[in-house]
């Protein structure tokens, strides 16, 4: 087999999307699935740990996102504005490839490890959010807050994204649903729009 084996990481997940769909996650063996995608076991694991990491991988790049964003955000931006700026990052290093998301959620809503693994994810990149803003200079329970907020809304709207083949770029939707929860809360305690979500400290 040539060396070069052009997009071979695409070619291993979507062979092992395709596979965990057809066969069941835990009854898919790394074997097969580089059998699938026409290449090695070798060249499996030079791009990814183990199958479970096929669903997984790319979590450093989101997390690098976040801190970016956070790095990068003015002085007078507010703790809520800089998490959503943070989150839309994260949304721009996510592949357009809706097929492929559809495919992983399916996979993961049927195994109750992978929801689990699923939520861990989430979880820290809640914890990496609230942890660069707490650096930014924001107090710890604010910080948490807005983590909370951002990565819950971020999980709307990658569920939005995917169930609307219409739907704009993650990163707008996930702005339209930021939106949505200010225009609630906002209408809710009776504090207009355009009000201040508060400073740092």
């Amino acid at each position: 087999m040539s060396r070069w084996e052009p997009n071979a990481r695409g070619r291993l997940a979507k062979a092992a999307l395709e596979l965990y769909a057809e066969r069941g996650f835990d009854e898919t063996t790394v074997a097969e699935i580089a059998e699938r995608a026409g290449l090695t076991e070798r060249t499996f694991f030079r791009h990814f740990a183990d199958k479970r990491e096929v669903l997984f991988g790319g979590q450093e790049l989101l997390g690098r996102a976040i801190m970016e964003a956070v790095a990068a955000a003015p002085d007078s931006a507010e703790p809520m504005e800089i998490a959503i700026a943070a989150v839309q990052a994260a949304a721009d290093r996510i592949p357009d490839q809706r097929d492929l998301q559809r495919q992983r959620r399916a996979v993961i809503a049927a195994n109750p490890g992978l929801q689990e693994r699923e939520l861990r994810k989430m979880a820290v990149l809640g914890d990496e959010l609230a942890g660069a803003l707490r650096a930014a200079g924001v107090s710890a329970s604010t910080a948490v807050l807005c983590a909370q907020v951002a990565t819950i809304a971020f999980g709307l709207a990658f569920d939005r994204w995917l169930d609307d083949s219409s739907a704009d770029e993650l990163s707008h939707v996930t702005a339209a649903v930021f939106a949505e929860i200010r225009a609630a809360v906002c209408a809710e305690s009776g504090v207009p729009e355009t009000a201040r979500a508060g400073h740092r400290r």
